[in-house]
């Protein structure tokens, strides 16, 4: 369903905040956490298809945040991949399940080894034991 489009960076909303945590002054001084929102409704390239499947499964406003790294640039090309990823699976379309029979041969083979379980189990009982 995405096929053909790709999230345009000029239609995320890119924030940069101090990451909490351990760090020290780099941390304390730092804006490297990201937070990227993506708005469907502000985008005017997105496919009215897609947007209705990605407003199904994310809602209105898609948005990640990213604190793995300490450059303010690789959270942010993390936070962009992240981003492009939920947006791509929640836009494909998967294919309806078709219920099948399990074969006779997997049928056998499961019987077969609730039958081993039991005998497994029978064999746990105290001597004597009648069933």
């Amino acid at each position: 369903m995405t096929e053909g489009w790709r999230v345009p960076e000029n239609e995320i909303d890119f924030r940069f905040v101090a990451s909490g945590g351990p760090g020290g002054q780099h941390a304390n001084r730092s804006n490297t956490k990201v937070d990227a929102v993506f708005r469907l409704d502000d985008s005017p390239t997105m496919p009215p298809a897609l947007r209705e499947r990605v407003r199904a499964k994310l809602g209105d406003v898609v948005r990640v945040t990213v604190d793995d790294e300490r450059s303010q640039v690789r959270n942010r090309e993390i936070a962009l991949e992240r981003l492009r990823g939920r947006i791509h699976n929640a836009g494909v379309v998967e294919k309806p399940r078709r219920a099948t029979k399990p074969t006779r041969g997997s049928q056998r083979r499961r019987v077969e080894a609730k039958r081993r379980r039991g005998d497994v189990k029978k064999g746990r009982r105290r001597p004597g034991h009648e069933d």
